[in-house]
């Protein structure tokens, strides 16, 4: 009799469903990953849903509404493993920027009747409410990175993703600093690797979609930027992108906002 095969779900909570569909570029290796396991309940790619428990539930998006609260806890119940995939699950993602801001003068302004909109004050990642077994980075995703993080859970093992800066991705590429050869202001030095320093590699500054790399050390970097001649306000808003509510990200960005 053929072993049974690990059920997988995908969910979305707030997000732009880029994470999902970087599961689906996969292509080739989505294929032998559907191989291996079942796909239980996963809404972008099939109409197809079986029942809970799951050995594996990934979760894209941010918890902006209480039915979300109540919703990613009852995901949590489904799942033996829960990972959440992207800046939106793991950092609140770029509509955690309301966090700073009185959400109901955006119900107002947008809304012709905005007592029937419910909504929490912020947007926050789904480790705010439940235990998340691994978060993976990324606005969106690293698809190979995906695939290494489902590969290790069905083999019970720890992940092989790399924690170290963006710096060390423009050195292996042979990328000349853009900060210090052309002094344009770039996250990489603080940003975890993901994306294989696309954005030095064409002359522009990291804008940090991967988060703070682990131990991330953002103060010297900012006064770095003054020293280039940067305002604290555009400081403020270099931290405050993809990943703004991520904690280092956030406490540096409030550092400069006064």
């Amino acid at each position: 009799m053929p072993a049974k095969r690990p059920k997988v779900a995908v969910f979305k909570f707030a997000s732009c469903d880029g994470c999902q569909l970087s599961l689906l570029d996969a292509e080739d290796a989505l294929l032998a990953v559907a191989g291996a396991v079942e796909i239980a309940n996963f809404a972008e790619a099939s109409r197809r849903v079986v029942k809970p428990p799951y050995d594996i539930v990934l979760v894209e998006g941010s918890i902006t509404t209480p039915h979300d609260v109540e919703r990613i806890r009852e995901i949590r119940k489904m799942g033996k493993v829960l990972i959440t995939i992207g800046a939106c699950a793991t950092a609140g993602g770029i509509q955690a920027l309301r966090n700073w801001k009185d959400v109901k003068d955006f119900t107002r302004l947008v809304y012709a009747s905005p007592e029937y909109i419910s909504t929490l004050d912020r947007s926050m990642p789904v480790g705010s409410y439940v235990h998340v077994d691994f978060e993976l980075r990324g606005c969106p995703i690293n698809k190979n990175q995906l695939l290494e993080v489902v590969n290790a859970a069905l083999n019970k093992r720890k992940p092989n993703i790399p924690t170290h800066s963006v710096c060390m991705e423009c050195k292996l590429r042979g990328n000349v600093c853009v900060m210090v050869a052309k002094q344009i202001p770039c996250l990489g030095p603080v940003t975890q690797v993901g994306c294989g320093a696309i954005c030095p590699s064409y002359n522009r500054g990291c804008y940090g979609c991967f988060g703070p790399m682990e131990n991330t050390n953002p103060p010297p970097l900012s006064r770095q930027f003054r020293a280039m001649g940067k305002e604290r306000h555009d400081i403020m808003l270099m931290y405050r992108g993809f990943n703004a509510y991520a904690e280092a990200f956030r406490k540096e960005s409030e550092a400069h906002e006064k």
